[in-house]
């Protein structure tokens, strides 16, 4: 019986140390996946089709009135 008590302190400190090297794994990944996401500064589309010219601006004065 003793032999036995023995083998599950044994298996208990492999399941700790495997439990604890997987947490520690995920912890490093988590860690560097938050760090390697940019932040992006809200910008204005910019769109090669539409440009805002005076003329345009008249039109959309002339729907205001």
């Amino acid at each position: 019986m003793k032999k036995q008590a023995s083998d599950m302190g044994r298996r208990q400190l492999l399941k700790a140390l495997a439990l604890g090297s997987a947490a520690g794994a995920v912890a490093t990944v988590s860690s560097q996946a938050l760090a390697a996401t940019p932040t992006v500064a809200p910008s204005e589309p910019k769109s090669d089709n539409y440009r805002e010219t005076d003329h345009i601006r008249n039109y959309y004065a002339s729907l205001n009135n």
